[in-house]
């Protein structure tokens, strides 16, 4: 599906996809929910089908009684066939859950927007935190809240970060837990305030973030190590056997690392762990192959993109353990 950029809309400079409707400072969430293409509902009707009296000519009318049909208030078209204890999240509770974090707590909505034909949904809040690591290369704060109606995904709320010279963008792995965001299945209602409660928005938790990034930032890698580091990122393991590795991802990779990559030659980065996690990130924001700039969003923040890139930040701490 070509992306569609009435379909985004974001405050301040162009974001990293490069999608959206601009829009000034402060607007309401009426105006996001207008200028993302999230203003519809998700509506439900039976399954039903036309059977055939094997002569050709059209049979009976009949429903599936298990399953339920979404699709889009607006346009009428169809989302997703789910079944019967589905819960639909809709695009309004999306911008919502940042209500009172954006008039209270100084949250900013920067992005929203809807992907695959509003299958897809997401907003993206920056929290006003920020950390900076040396050479002024500086990393803001972000909550993403993302939803899909497709059955691909839970909805999802998790800590990101947006390093502020490439755009390049990298979920915040928590201390002491095994995951970085809250998932609530759709077989179970989505309490907005029991999430907030359960992600923990905190200082502490960003604070220990950007002292890792730190901590990365300052151990200088060999052209060995950083070859196996690439080797380990971009070999997939996920099946028996020997995994297959993507000599052009790691090619890629590599000559961003060697200075190819926006701020590659900053401090923080140059012959660092640190430098070689931005490689990946950068690689897979922004330059690894897609169909289009929403697909390649789509895999970076939750599909095969964000896998690699937590795997690319795992293997950079195993450096410095």
């Amino acid at each position: 599906m070509a992306h569609h950029i009435e379909q985004m809309a974001y405050v301040g400079q162009t974001p990293w996809h490069g999608l959206g409707n601009e829009l000034t400072s402060n607007q309401s969430i009426e105006v996001w929910a207008k200028q993302a293409g999230l203003d519809w509902q998700i509506e439900e009707s039976p399954v039903r089908y036309l059977t055939n009296n094997g002569r050709g000519a059209l049979g009976e009318i009949l429903s599936y009684p298990d399953s339920k049909v979404l699709y889009r208030s607006d346009t009428k078209a169809p989302l997703s066939v789910v079944g019967n204890r589905f819960k639909v999240v809709q695009p309004e509770e999306i911008l919502e859950f940042y209500r009172d974090l954006t008039e209270v707590s100084g949250f900013e909505l920067e992005t929203a927007g809807v992907l695959k034909g509003g299958r897809k949904m997401w907003a993206l809040a920056r929290t006003g935190q920020a950390g900076m690591l040396k050479g002024n290369d500086q990393t803001n704060a972000y909550v993403l809240l993302a939803t899909a109606c497709d059955g691909t995904m839970a909805t999802t709320c998790q800590f990101t970060s947006i390093r502020v010279v490439c755009n390049n963008t990298l979920a915040v792995a928590l201390k002491g837990s095994t995951a970085n965001a809250v998932k609530v299945k759709h077989n179970t209602a989505f309490d907005a305030d029991l999430v907030k409660k359960q992600l923990g928005i905190s200082v502490s938790a960003w604070d220990d973030f950007i002292y890792r990034l730190k901590t990365l930032s300052e151990r200088k890698v060999k052209a060995t190590e950083a070859r196996n580091y690439f080797l380990k990122v971009f070999t997939d393991d996920s099946g028996a056997g020997v995994g297959k590795t993507s000599e052009r991802s790691m090619a890629k990779a590599l000559g961003l690392y060697e200075g190819e990559g926006i701020g590659a030659n900053l401090a923080s980065s140059e012959g660092t762990a640190y430098g070689l996690l931005n490689a990946v990130t950068e690689f897979i924001d922004h330059q690894r192959r897609a169909k289009t700039v929403d697909h390649r969003l789509d895999s970076a923040w939750f599909g095969t993109g964000a896998a690699i890139k937590n795997r690319a930040f795992e293997q950079a701490m195993s450096l410095v353990a």
